[in-house]
């Protein structure tokens, strides 16, 4: 158990545009240096860009992209009589969040595009379409767990 407090929660305030607090989370997490501003344009013509390609809402595509790439089930290391175990728990729901957040800026910046916003874009398209590197990802996190579904019972 740690012996440190938790970690205080900060409350996001809704972006301007979406007035909303998962768009936020993804603009801080694409910022980089301290450059909000061009995050936010990126992650706004992103959206633009994912609308006029998939034939709809911009914002849609990113919300069906979130859910199509958030793991339910991942693996922690547990040591127990000298040997490590890979033990598959549930994923809590920020932490969810947070993980698909990360993967498709990830896998974004992997892919040939030229522009930042093109490569979210497209990730988006694609993570809304269940393929990209990003559902990709999530589905081996799930595989992994699967696979070590013999461990559950270590739990903790």
């Amino acid at each position: 158990m740690s012996r440190r407090r938790k970690a205080q929660k900060k409350d996001l305030l809704p972006d301007p545009k979406f007035n909303s607090t998962l768009v936020t989370q993804f603009i801080n997490n694409v910022t980089r240096q301290g450059k909000k501003r061009l995050a936010e344009n990126i992650f706004y013509s992103a959206v633009r860009i994912a609308g006029e390609r998939s034939g709809q809402d911009g914002l849609g595509v990113f919300k069906k992209a979130m859910d199509n790439v958030k793991p339910v089930l991942e693996v922690k290391s547990r040591r127990i009589g000298g040997a490590n175990y890979q033990v598959p728990v549930e994923v809590s729901p920020d932490r969810r969040v947070s993980l698909a957040i990360r993967w498709l800026i990830t896998y974004a910046k992997e892919r040939a595009e030229k522009s930042m916003a093109e490569k979210l874009a497209n990730e988006f398209v694609q993570a809304s379409k269940n393929e990209g590197g990003a559902v990709r990802k999530k589905i081996d996190t799930h595989k992994m767990a699967e696979a070590n579904r013999a461990f559950a019972h270590f739990r903790w």
